[in-house]
């Protein structure tokens, strides 16, 4: 977390690397494992002047371009992905540093370089926030992450839209957060899923009805995101489509609700258009 604002409302943002490596094991609040259902989820560590700096999630839409979120790529120089489901093993992924660390040709990572949307303002991260990543080399894949047509989420948040429709968050981020103190943050390397539906359009940060951003559920019951899984997929379920990107929470234990950023709007597939034909 890079900012005061992020760190006191962004429970999904992206995880400092110091606390990460600090902390034992899991991902996605209450989630459950991937089992390789979602190859095209990679966890992605930034770069900044100094080295490793901060991890997000997000998703290869083509064998060269990974979508973020946008605070996951603001202030980064260079970023290192992996797509493997659990990097736990840290010394053989090269985690955090990458393939730099290990044997030439080893090839378990891969480098790119972040865009972010032109609009972004970091000051306030929720209006703007999209990401992507230009890898150096391609990752192919059987399939990729698609993006969503405009306007996916107009009819299902107006008066008597499908509210019920699920969707399900993907990502690497912690499976539990608490205080320090108590020793009980879970922070594995590990690719899980969860299974989320709406609560109602964007209304935190005084921006409701903006457009930008729409609340998700996080309970016990079907999960739900965390600090990590920021700039991760909310696919609608059964779909390669991505709705959203996790983009904030609201509060330091990850509870109650998951705010995701949509992609599904004109500026925003502009941008991605850019990198993706």
């Amino acid at each position: 977390m890079r900012s005061t604002l992020k760190a006191l409302v962004s429970a999904s943002a992206a995880v400092m690397l110091t606390a990460a490596l600090a902390v034992p094991a899991a991902a996605i609040k209450n989630g459950e494992p991937d089992d390789g259902a979602h190859p095209y989820v990679g966890l992605m560590v930034a770069d900044d002047a100094n080295g490793p700096a901060w991890r997000c999630s997000g998703t290869l839409v083509s064998p060269t371009v990974y979508v973020t979120a946008g605070h996951c790529t603001y202030g980064a120089e260079s970023v290192t992905i992996w797509f493997h489901e659990d990097v736990n093993d840290r010394a053989t992924y090269g985690y955090p540093f990458g393939d730099e660390v290990l044997e030439p040709g080893t090839d378990l990572s891969v480098e790119g370089s972040p865009y972010t949307h032109p609009e972004y303002d970091d000051a306030a991260f929720y209006l703007h926030d999209l990401g992507v990543v230009v890898l150096d080399e391609p990752v192919y894949l059987d399939e990729y992450g698609t993006l969503p047509e405009q306007g996916l989420f107009d009819a299902l948040l107006a008066p008597g839209g499908k509210k019920t429709t699920t969707f399900t968050p993907v990502g690497y981020g912690l499976q539990r957060s608490l205080p320090a103190q108590t020793g009980l943050t879970e922070a594995s390397l590990t690719r899980l899923t969860a299974s989320v539906k709406i609560i109602n359009a964007d209304a935190a940060f005084g921006e409701k009805k903006a457009g930008n951003a729409v609340l998700f559920t996080n309970n016990a019951s079907g999960g739900g995101t965390c600090s990590g899984d920021s700039g991760g997929p909310i696919f609608v379920a059964g779909t390669t489509t991505i709705a959203a990107v996790t983009s904030y929470g609201l509060n330091a234990t990850c509870s109650g609700t998951g705010g995701g950023y949509r992609i599904d709007q004109p500026d925003d597939l502009a941008f991605l258009a850019q990198f993706v034909s």
